[in-house]
C-alpha cells in the first residue's frame, strides 16, 4: 500500500484530536527516549518533541512517502523506516507512543506484550486505535468488496476487526503492568464536502482496496459504487455538512519499576 500524506491530512484537525487526548494522559515528566510508531508524516511526532524538547524522539514508519514528508517538515527529528511488527530498538524506550497505527496489524496478543518489553522499567506504552469497523463506512466497503462483482479481486482484503473490546485488552495487559488506563471515545465529527466520508476513507480504509484493483477504470468503478452507498448512509445535514461518528480506543500502560 502507498500512503498519500496530502489525502490523509484532508481532515487533519479531526485526526489530530485523538492524539492530543492520548498525550494528555501520559504522566511522564522527563522521558529520555521516545518512539512514535506509525508516525506517518510526523505531525504527532513533532508534538511529542515539542512537549519533551530535551528528549530523544524517533519517528518510525514503513512508508517512504510519509517519511519523506516528515523529514521535509521536521528535519531536526530522527526518522526511521521500519515495520512496527519488527520494532526492536537498540535503546529501550521511556515512552512508546502510537496514534492510529496498530489497528493495521493483527495478533495484538503478541504485539502489545512485545512493545511493553521494549520499555524501561516504569516506561509507558500509549496507544490510540480507530475502532470504527462496525460503522456503515466500513461495513459498506466490506460488503461491496465481497459482492459478486468484486469478490475475486478484493474480497480477500476483508479481515476480522483487528481491535478487540476494552475488556480483552484489560485481561491481556493488567497482569503485565503497574498501571493501566483504558477508555473509548466516540467523536461526532462534522465534515465538509460533497461526499466527506468518501474523502475520509480515501486516506485510510479504502486505500488497500483501490491499490489491489488493476487500472484506473476498475478503481473508479469500485469507488463510484462505494460513494453511492456512503451518500445514503451519511446524508447531508441541513447546513450541507456531514456528521461522521467515529469510535477510538485508548490504552496507556505503565510497566513495573522492578
Amino acid at each position: 500500500m502507498v500512503w498519500n500524506p496530502d489525502q490523509y491530512h484532508l481532515y487533519s484537525d479531526h485526526r489530530l484530536r485523538p492524539a492530543m487526548d492520548l498525550l494528555s494522559q501520559v504522566q511522564l515528566v522527563k522521558p529520555l527516549v521516545i518512539y512514535d510508531l506509525g508516525c506517518g508524516s510526523g505531525n504527532v511526532t513533532a508534538l511529542l518533541s515539542k512537549k519533551w524538547n530535551e528528549s530523544i524522539v524517533v519517528g518510525v514508519d514503513s512508508s517512504d512517502k510519509m517519511l519523506a514528508k516528515a523529514k521535509e517538515d521536521y528535519p531536526a527529528i530522527e526518522w526511521q523506516k521500519s515495520d512496527i511488527s519488527a520494532f526492536n530498538p537498540s535503546s529501550a524506550g521511556h515512552l512508546i507512543f502510537s496514534n492510529a497505527a496498530l489497528h493495521w496489524l493483527d495478533d495484538h496478543e503478541t504485539l502489545l506484550p512485545s512493545l511493553l518489553e521494549r520499555l524501561i522499567p516504569g516506561g509507558v506504552l500509549a496507544v490510540q486505535m480507530p475502532n470504527n469497523f462496525q460503522a456503515p463506512s466500513h461495513q459498506l466497503l466490506y460488503d461491496l468488496a465481497q459482492s459478486d462483482r468484486w469478490q475475486s479481486k478484493v474480497g480477500h482484503l476483508v479481515r476480522p476487526a483487528p481491535v478487540h473490546k476494552l475488556e480483552w485488552y484489560y485481561d491481556l495487559l493488567s497482569p503485565m503492568v503497574a498501571n493501566l488506563n483504558l477508555w473509548e471515545t466516540s467523536y461526532f465529527q462534522v465534515l465538509e464536502g460533497k461526499n466527506a466520508v468518501l474523502e475520509w476513507t480515501r486516506g485510510t480504509a479504502l486505500r488497500p482496496f483501490l491499490a489491489a484493483l488493476s487500472g484506473q477504470e476498475e478503481r473508479h468503478s469500485f469507488e463510484e459504487e462505494y460513494a453511492s452507498r456512503l451518500m445514503e448512509a451519511y446524508p447531508h445535514q441541513e447546513d450541507g455538512s456531514t456528521l461522521y461518528p467515529f469510535s477510538r480506543l485508548f490504552i496507556v500502560a505503565q510497566t513495573r519499576d522492578d
